[in-house]
């Protein structure tokens, strides 16, 4: 599959020709133009790189082939461009590319050794700083660059305070903003505005480096998004779990119809308050809970005893995508959209969305650690459900327990 261009905007060009500095980030709003304007700086820096070691990086290496490496190999051809998983390698116009990614501070250790002479980085603020400045470290050869990509984070980040507006580094920044891309249609620029809300529409959107402060779910309105929802009673229906021993437990049944969801009823209990409970007698609960409507429960991973219980008795389980910000992101998405919607009875989960927030000047996007049980199970229910039907609708079908 080929590469369909598109028209270049003018700070596209300008930054394709100019980013000729040891560092050179691209930053700003969704569907900009910026990764596609970063690739080809680097695709043309690759091409006559000084001898000496390449580097490509993401905050996965699953990401940095879905976000940048699919894209490089559509505009290049596998003429010129052959990827080896295996390997953790590829072969770019005859230069041998390493791939790595930058999920903690254990990524620090990999490049450790390496002389670089040129390294592309995505997703830059979800990096630890350590491994970022390790890796400028590491471009020791003449003429060495490096070129990256970040969607704007906190107005505290290291990557914004430390580099992007720090004075006298060798750096160039070029901030991008949807205006900056004529390729999108109106339609999908309004698609755009309508997909994201407060925080995520001022970086996303806007493409403003800005604080996380107060309500993490600002926009949550009792009126709008509490209510019955009698006509996704046939949809799918499936139990999310936040498992506690000490902390509360909660379980929540959800429905699902038409890309609308609706919290249907809770369980809770609180350990520290009410006494604990051995797995035993959450199982119990749990099919007390389930009334034979559901037999697929997302639980985090952490939980591995109640998990092995469960799957003994013949439950659908799956392991719950627990990435927290982007949880935040998809729960906020929902409710902008006026497509999550929650039970009157579910006293707990309202009172949570409207205490649920941000850590005072956290340097990355961090709720407080209270009042945040229920929120962790719908997130967890939500996004899992996201994720895993897109690969696989059969995890999520079916009613009643197989026995």
């Amino acid at each position: 599959m080929s590469f369909r261009w598109g028209e270049f905007g003018d700070k596209a060009i300008t930054s394709i020709l100019k980013s000729d500095a040891r560092i050179n980030i691209w930053d700003g709003a969704v569907r900009s133009g910026k990764t596609v304007s970063s690739i080809v700086a680097w695709l043309s820096f690759v091409a006559k790189a000084p001898p000496g070691a390449l580097l490509m990086m993401g905050k996965t290496r699953l990401a940095l082939r879905r976000n940048i490496l699919d894209l490089m190999e559509e505009m290049v051809g596998p003429k010129h461009m052959r990827i080896s998983e295996s390997q953790g390698r590829l072969l770019l116009f005859g230069r041998v590319v390493h791939l790595e990614s930058a999920n903690n501070r254990m990524a620090e250790e990999r490049i450790r050794g390496l002389t670089l002479s040129g390294a592309y980085g995505d997703e830059l603020t979800l990096w630890p700083r350590e491994v970022f400045q390790m890796l400028l470290s590491r471009l020791s050869v003449s003429g060495a660059r490096f070129y990256g990509t970040t969607n704007p984070g906190p107005s505290r980040h290291w990557l914004l305070t430390d580099y992007l507006q720090k004075e006298g580094l060798n750096l160039t920044r070029w901030h991008f903003t949807l205006d900056d891309n004529p390729n999108l249609p109106e339609d999908y620029r309004q698609a755009l505005k309508d997909e994201y809300t407060g925080l995520w529409y001022q970086r996303f959107v806007e493409g403003k480096w800005c604080a996380s402060q107060g309500l993490v779910y600002d926009l949550f309105d009792p009126e709008r998004h509490v209510q019955n929802r009698p006509d996704l009673k046939e949809g799918r229906k499936w139990i999310a779990c936040d498992y506690g021993i000490f902390n509360p437990c909660v379980f929540g049944l959800l429905e699902e119809k038409g890309g609308c969801y609706h919290l249907e009823r809770e369980y809770y209990h609180d350990g520290r308050r009410d006494g604990q409970k051995t797995d035993n007698q959450y199982l119990d609960d749990l099919r007390k809970f389930a009334r034979d409507e559901a037999d697929t429960i997302v639980i985090d991973p952490s939980a591995s005893s109640l998990i092995t219980l469960l799957r003994q008795e013949g439950w659908n389980v799956i392991p719950a995508r627990n990435q927290v910000t982007e949880g935040i992101q998809t729960v906020a998405s929902l409710l902008q959209q006026g497509r999550l919607t929650v039970d009157p009875s579910c006293k707990r989960t309202v009172e949570e969305f409207e205490s649920y927030v941000w850590e005072d000047e956290a340097v990355n996007d961090t709720p407080q650690k209270k009042n945040d049980h229920c929120m962790d199970m719908l997130r967890y229910g939500v996004m899992t459900h996201q994720a895993v039907v897109s690969r696989d609708r059969r995890s999520f079908s079916g009613r009643g327990l197989r026995r």
